[in-house]
């Protein structure tokens, strides 16, 4: 069976989806911390630039205008980009953690669809959290001063949709990796790694040669609108919007087939 048929055909009950939300949102450490990581960023970036404008107004303009709109985007996403690795790495590895694992395949459930509840159950945690904060960066950006040049509707919108495609991707990637690996720290490990170091070592190269469209970091941002990528180290490093398609969908496909095959054959 292929990898998409096993997420996609396997029959995911409702209550299976709720356990997952469930067994996430429990999860005190795990939740405050996904909150701090986005929303309270979010608030916090916006209350410094009120700060820095009530006490400083020459140098300071208000907090919105599309600057610190690109400069908030970027930062929001690498952020939000933990939180997802967060969230996905304890959906794909907590229940082995736990010692959970044993009881739900006990249980008589089909493996795969303990596997694929775990697609829904954590973006129905994750997609909220990360949807608010972009809400209230989105409402705020446009309070400028005098002529300062504003994010446009159409912008927010698709840098909008822009976002919580990365931050799905992310998810699903860690997700998968910790489904394969059984480990929520290795997989953190790898992730931040390849997100958090790579991705902007090669974006800041000047030619980074062949192989960089192959980084997933890199696929991501080439779907990003232009007008965020001044908040972003170098642009869309040549890559086409094809191969950016392909490579994006060849990762996700790696990583759940691997983390569904895995789930599947560990022993309980």
């Amino acid at each position: 069976m292929s990898t998409v048929a096993l997420i996609t055909r396997v029959p995911i009950g409702p209550r299976l989806v709720r356990a997952e939300i469930l067994k996430l949102v429990t999860r005190r450490g795990l939740m405050i911390t996904s909150l701090l990581l986005t929303l309270d960023a979010t608030i916090g970036t916006f209350a410094i630039l009120t700060i820095l404008h009530d006490t400083d107004p020459a140098h300071h303009k208000l907090i919105g205008g599309l600057q610190h709109f690109d400069d908030g985007m970027y930062s929001l996403t690498q952020l939000a980009t933990i939180a997802a690795m967060l969230i996905g790495a304890t959906g794909g590895a907590g229940d082995l953690a736990g010692g959970f694992f044993r009881n739900l395949v006990a249980t008589g459930r089909p493996r795969a669809s303990l596997f694929a509840a775990r697609i829904p159950g954590g973006l129905s945690v994750l997609l909220p959290i990360t949807a608010v904060s972009y809400a209230i960066a989105a409402a705020l950006s446009p309070v400028a001063h005098g002529s300062q040049r504003t994010p446009s509707t159409a912008l927010l919108i698709e840098a909008g949709l822009w976002f919580e495609l990365y931050i799905t991707a992310m998810f699903l990637l860690a997700l998968g990796l910790a489904s394969l690996l059984g480990s929520r720290a290795t997989t953190l490990g790898i992730l931040a790694g390849l997100q958090l170091l790579i991705t902007p070592v090669v974006q800041g190269l000047h030619n980074p040669g062949l192989g960089a469209e192959a980084v997933l970091g890199i696929a991501l941002w080439r779907l990003a609108p232009h007008q965020i990528l001044n908040g972003a180290p170098s642009g869309h490093i040549g890559i086409s919007l094809a191969a950016a398609i392909s490579v994006i969908t060849a990762w996700l496909l790696l990583a759940l087939g691997l983390g569904a095959w895995r789930t599947t054959t560990r022993d309980a």
